[in-house]
């Protein structure tokens, strides 16, 4: 069996696996995270002049999770390693999936060799076709750490992080969790750059075996160039690894809004589903939250007769910075914007309300 039938199999039959994590996670109603330290035991990860990635993002791992633990009663935060000991990459993995986590994000440090000079900043990936020499690099990096492990050879299905055929099965890998992980990442890398001052190395693409195995919305954070002394001074820092960990909450914590936003979770007062969908909205007196069902994003601005709109109407838009949101249905009740949601999934699956006070969006 050729490389590539080998591959092929086992992402098939990975995806029977995560087929059946989705059943039980959709019915377990609980929003568990893992947080993800890369590397660790006899696994160093990149080495720049006095600190070691294992170690860094350990440490950032750790303040992340208590950061989401302190201000989230209603997220559970489960990690791969707590401590310096090594943990193989399907491992971390089987952790997610077996504890049906609803989020994964992994925490890394990017390196050059000391002969080459090094770039600095920060960078989110999410899994997908390396688009460029560079991604490739990183992801073979992050990869390698399979060949400290026995057997690795069979475990990933003939896998070889050092033979860019083995990647060949990203193209033909279909992420049904790439939405939500580019919206993470995007969060994420907005908030590292703005928040804690990291220079931009953007959003990308790669094949990271470890995004490859789990079955939920994830990501990999590079926070940094060990191997550039203006990063490592930062990455090694009390205030720089307080300030990223900081700067990935927020990221989460926006997610887990609009999360809880397309899962109709209200903090207060939760609505009861209506049992009809009702076309009709009551409009918010000044003051008062108003709900809208929000349901498309784009760069153009349409006529309010569009034939993209699916029939809905009539329909509102706001601007969002370069883009414009529209939206569908006005109403202060709870259980009629339940109603409404129902009624736009059906043309929109991805909908999801948003909140209003005196025609301003405030969640």
């Amino acid at each position: 069996m050729t490389l590539y039938k080998k591959l092929l199999f086992f992402f098939i039959s990975v995806s029977f696996l995560f087929t059946g994590t989705l059943a039980l996670n959709a019915q377990s109603g609980k929003f568990t995270v893992v947080v993800d330290a890369g590397h660790g035991g006899r696994d160093p990860g990149a080495i720049g002049s006095t600190t070691k990635e294992k170690d860094v993002v350990l440490s950032v791992a750790k303040i992340l999770g208590d950061l989401i633990v302190q201000n989230n009663a209603d997220v559970e935060v489960l990690y791969t390693r707590k401590n310096d000991t090594f943990v193989a990459l399907d491992r971390r993995a089987v952790i997610a999936n077996n504890a049906k986590a609803d989020l994964f994000i992994s925490l890394h440090c990017n390196a050059l060799s000391r002969k080459q000079r090094s770039p600095q900043g920060v960078e989110t990936f999410i899994l997908g076709l390396h688009r460029s020499k560079d991604n490739l690099d990183v992801a073979k990096k992050e990869n390698s750490v399979i060949l400290l492990e026995e057997d690795y050879s069979k475990k990933y299905a003939g896998f070889n992080p050092s033979e860019p055929e083995s990647y060949i099965i990203f193209e033909y890998m279909s992420n049904q969790y790439l939405k939500q992980s580019l919206y993470l990442a995007s969060l994420v890398q907005h908030r590292l750059v703005e928040k804690s001052k990291r220079v931009n190395r953007n959003v990308r693409q790669a094949g990271f075996l470890v995004l490859r195995e789990v079955a939920m919305p994830s990501i990999l954070v590079e926070l940094g160039y060990i191997s550039n002394r203006a990063d490592e001074s930062y990455l090694k820092s009390s205030t720089g690894q307080k300030s990223m960990a900081n700067s990935i909450y927020d990221a989460f914590k926006e997610y887990k809004r609009e999360y809880d936003k397309k899962n109709q979770v209200f903090t207060n007062n939760p609505a009861k589903k209506s049992n009809e969908t009702k076309n009709t909205a009551t409009t918010a007196a000044s003051g008062d939250v108003e709900y809208r069902v929000q349901f498309l994003t784009s760069s153009k601005q349409y006529s309010r007769d569009s034939s993209v709109f699916k029939g809905l109407s009539p329909v509102s838009s706001y601007r969002d910075g370069a883009v414009y949101k529209y939206t569908f249905g006005s109403t202060t009740d709870q259980n009629e914007i339940s109603g409404i949601l129902k009624q736009v999934q059906s043309k929109f699956k991805d909908a999801f309300i948003v909140e209003f006070k005196d025609n301003v969006r405030v969640k």
